[in-house]
């Protein structure tokens, strides 16, 4: 019996012995069969291709400023009796803003027009002894004519031996006389034009006085010389001021500058006055601004190689004040065109992947691109021929052959055909999905 039963047992162990590379070898072959098939679509990642440029713009950071800061003084000596602006308040140009007391401008403005009056009687006093000097011109005229005709009858009379020598030589005589009372007369009239002239002066140079006080006194009143805000006070009512002192200063922020102190000198070739800007503010994230380039310096930091610009924002709504961050970022002329990576593109016309090119290659290069057909809902590659330019920081410009928008393989697990089934990785971009009709 225990032969027996050995026997019968080494036959059932003979027989498992001999099925089980079978069995084995069936389920290796359904598991090779099964891989095959679910790793026939290639993993790809896909990206959407978009404009841009080549190289990214440098962003530097600026202070915002007021376009211009004027610092109003007072121009005369005089107490400050009222200033009716805080920091913070809007004020229009001409806009009375405080006043100075002005007592003794006023004492100095009715002096000078006192002055005036007096002037202005000596001149009426020359103009009348001018009219008096006319009168007595045209008497001494009239006695000049009557003698001179006496003179003449006397001469007549003399001949006819009618009267004595004495009585013609004495009428003679008064003509003479009276010719002489014309004379005189006539340079009275020359020298009391004259003293009117003179008086006639003194009054305007009294008016330029009166003039200047009037516009002393006017200068107690402060006024705001621009429209603007006002960003800091110097002095309070109660203060006595001289000359020059100064007392509040105004901003103007119709337009804002931007203080950029940070441009390397290798960029100034690419800054020229009166270019674009893009500019943004932490303060305002959501909106962005467009400003130009109004200032140059000509003159860079010595140890750190840097250049102050000045850019110029309007700032219509009249938000941005002084002291914000400002981000900026000079606008390229290049033009945007579609930028992907160089391992998107694949040499030669085959579509089989090879190395991507360099940046020592010539530019203008063809090569193709492979980009995402889901027309069947099963996505598919297709081989399309694009022409690309310029090369930089591993990516490529395309010229032709590839538009915005459109989804490409970055890269693959195998090497790719025309038409092939791929399988697009996780870590792929999506595209936009289009809204919805409602």
């Amino acid at each position: 019996m225990g032969l027996i039963s050995s026997v019968l047992g080494m036959g059932l162990l003979t027989m498992s012995c001999g099925s089980l590379p079978k069995e084995s070898a069936d389920a290796q072959s359904q598991r090779g069969s099964g891989g095959e098939q679910g790793n026939k679509a290639t993993a790809v990642d896909v990206a959407i291709a978009r404009s841009g440029l080549l190289r990214e713009e440098p962003e530097y950071t600026g202070t915002t400023t007021a376009f211009r800061v004027v610092s109003l003084r007072s121009q005369v000596e005089g107490r400050l009796l009222a200033l009716n602006v805080d920091m913070g308040d809007a004020v229009k140009g001409g806009q009375v803003i405080g006043q100075l007391d002005d007592a003794l401008l006023l004492t100095a403005l009715k002096q000078a027009e006192a002055e005036l009056a007096a002037r202005k009687s000596e001149v009426a006093r020359a103009r009348t002894l001018i009219s008096n000097a006319h009168v007595e011109v045209e008497q001494a005229r009239l006695q000049v004519v009557q003698a001179q005709a006496d003179s003449q009858r006397q001469q007549k009379l003399l001949k006819e031996g009618a009267i004595a020598l004495q009585s013609a030589e004495q009428s003679q005589t008064e003509a003479r006389t009276a010719a002489q009372a014309l004379r005189a007369a006539t340079e009275q009239i020359s020298t009391e034009q004259q003293a009117v002239a003179a008086a006639q002066g003194r009054v305007v140079a009294q008016q330029a006085l009166v003039a200047e006080a009037k516009e002393r006194r006017s200068y107690a009143k402060l006024t705001s010389p621009i429209a603007g805000v006002i960003t800091e006070k110097v002095t309070e009512p109660g203060n006595l001021l001289q000359p020059g002192n100064e007392v509040l200063k105004i901003g103007d922020f119709s337009r804002v500058k931007v203080d950029v102190k940070q441009v390397s000198e290798k960029e100034l070739p690419n800054i020229q006055l009166g270019q674009s800007v893009k500019v943004s503010l932490d303060a305002f994230p959501n909106k962005k601004y467009t400003g130009k380039v109004i200032r140059i310096s000509p003159a860079a930091d010595i140890t750190a190689r840097l250049v102050p610009v000045e850019v110029e924002i309007l700032n219509t709504d009249g938000k941005i004040g002084s002291g914000l961050l400002a981000r900026v970022n000079f606008q390229s002329s290049a033009q945007q065109r579609v930028v992907i990576p160089q391992t998107a593109i694949q040499q030669g016309s085959s579509g089989v992947s090879s190395p991507s090119p360099t940046d020592r290659e010539t530019p203008n290069r063809n090569g193709r691109v492979f980009v995402i057909n889901n027309t069947d809902g099963k996505p598919k590659v297709t081989s399309k021929s694009v022409t690309f330019g310029e090369k930089a920081d591993s990516k490529v410009e395309i010229l032709s052959g590839l538009q915005p928008g459109e989804s490409y393989v970055v890269r693959s697990g195998k090497p790719l055909k025309d038409g092939q089934d791929v399988r697009i990785s996780i870590i792929s971009e999506k595209p936009e999905s289009s809204p919805k009709p409602n």
